[in-house]
């Protein structure tokens, strides 16, 4: 039986980075960091010192609108892989997951991926599964744009 696009619940978006994979990752796992370079002007501040270190840690994010986020970190592989799910502040996650792919290549410059996953947001969640299917590969891109100009002048501004 094949999908219907409407049915698609991955979104992703890819492109080399002229930087090094602990720079940008750096720039991924420390929350303090991500509303600099968040394409979507979603993310306000994270308090300093929730840098990631593991599956299992949880840091706390406040988005544009003054909602606080718990986001659960599901997958961990330093300077490789980094994803997490939000939640509202005290609540589990609804089943909706972002994360980050790095590729380190030859040439010191890394293929960095960005992945927006829905699949496991309940129908029930109409609402949530409605603005989830806004997410388009180009609102993924301009974050990665954004991290792009970040990581390549050092990380540092």
């Amino acid at each position: 039986m094949s999908q219907h696009s409407q049915d698609i619940r991955l979104v992703t978006a890819s492109r080399e980075i002229a930087a090094p994979a602990e720079t940008i990752f750096e720039l991924i796992a420390d929350p303090a960091q991500q509303p600099r370079w968040d394409g979507n002007d979603n993310l306000a501040e994270a308090a300093p010192g929730q840098r990631v270190r593991a599956r299992g840690d949880v840091f706390v994010m406040t988005n544009q609108n003054g909602g606080v986020r718990d986001n659960h970190i599901v997958a961990f592989r330093e300077g490789r892989e980094i994803a997490w799910r939000p939640a509202p502040h005290g609540e589990q996650p609804a089943g909706h997951q972002w994360g980050w792919e790095l590729e380190p290549l030859a040439d010191g410059t890394t293929l960095v991926t960005h992945v927006y996953d829905f699949s496991a947001l309940p129908a029930e969640q109409e609402k949530r599964l409605a603005k989830a299917r806004l997410m388009t590969p180009e609102k993924l891109m301009a974050s990665i744009d954004r991290l792009a100009a970040l990581a390549e002048k050092g990380g540092d501004s």
